[in-house]
């Protein structure tokens, strides 16, 4: 049954945190590659390519312990196809990832669930961690496997394709992401109709319900004065933004004492839609 996931009895773990490291004292304290250059022009690379603020006091820089540590955490991530254009994103997203706790072994089962249950390639695995670098410290079990399996339930196909929303989506916990869904139900939606709406809109489940969903819907029935049937033909009614396109677009046909159906009245262009009805 659609969003009836057994999840795991037990409660979800906390964020995760990463278990303290000792920094060998070696010359060359990572196993994954050995630096042959100097800590000044190892910091100097790091500022160059935005992981290090070159306006970082000298107090504040990382130790030379710490610049290995974070060499050898950005040549983990060319391992996994990763351009050096992409580092300054991901670690001001994600600055966890320069912390001397980090052990990359934290987010290897992160990677192998993009391949093994996503079925993503490496360019898409690289495009969706982009997007949304907190992807790396979900909890495979407790969170990223139910999401994706929910969402393959409701028939939300390409996850793998490395768009903001699939990255989005893919972060999202099925609790919250059934909420939404009962939200639909108490409208008057059946079961099926929600999961429908949800399959076809899987970006309903990143939207809040007080102050996107119910003023909509409350828009749609008390002011539009049409049925909620209209959403089950055209659920991305839901996706436009209430004050700059829905209630500007109403008004004028209401002026006009024109009704078209939803998709006629939100996907035409501003251009097409004032032409249409001057």
């Amino acid at each position: 049954m659609l969003l009836s996931l057994s999840l795991p009895s037990s409660s979800y773990p906390p964020a995760k945190t990463f278990k303290p490291r000792h920094l060998s004292s070696s010359p060359h304290p990572s196993h994954y590659i050995k630096f042959r250059t100097t800590h000044h022009e190892n910091l100097r690379y790091l500022k160059s390519i935005g992981v290090i603020d070159p306006n970082t006091k000298f107090r504040q820089l990382p130790t030379p312990d710490a610049i290995s540590h974070i060499l050898a955490t950005l040549k983990y991530f060319e391992s996994k196809g990763f351009l050096e254009t992409d580092f300054a994103r991901l670690t001001f997203l994600c600055p966890e990832l320069l912390s001397v706790n980090f052990d990359i072994t934290d987010i290897e089962p992160v990677f192998q669930f993009l391949t093994d249950d996503l079925h993503a390639s490496v360019h898409e695995s690289r495009g969706l961690v982009i997007r949304r670098p907190q992807l790396l410290l979900s909890d495979v079990e407790y969170c990223l496997r139910p999401t994706l399996n929910c969402l393959r339930q409701l028939g939300v196909k390409k996850l793998n394709v490395p768009s903001s929303l699939n990255a989005r989506l893919l972060n999202i916990r099925v609790e919250h992401m059934q909420v939404r869904f009962e939200f639909l139900r108490t409208i008057g939606f059946s079961h099926e109709e929600a999961a429908n709406i949800c399959g076809r809109l899987p970006a309903i489940f990143g939207y809040s319900i007080e102050n996107n969903l119910r003023p909509k819907i409350e828009y749609l029935v008390g002011e539009m004065k049409r049925n909620l049937d209209e959403l089950k033909e055209f659920p991305q009614y839901l996706a436009f933004s209430l004050e700059k396109k829905i209630v500007p677009r109403h008004m004028h046909l209401k002026k006009r004492n024109v009704k078209i159906k939803l998709n006629r009245m939100l996907l035409w262009s501003d251009g097409r839609f004032y032409a249409k009805w001057r």
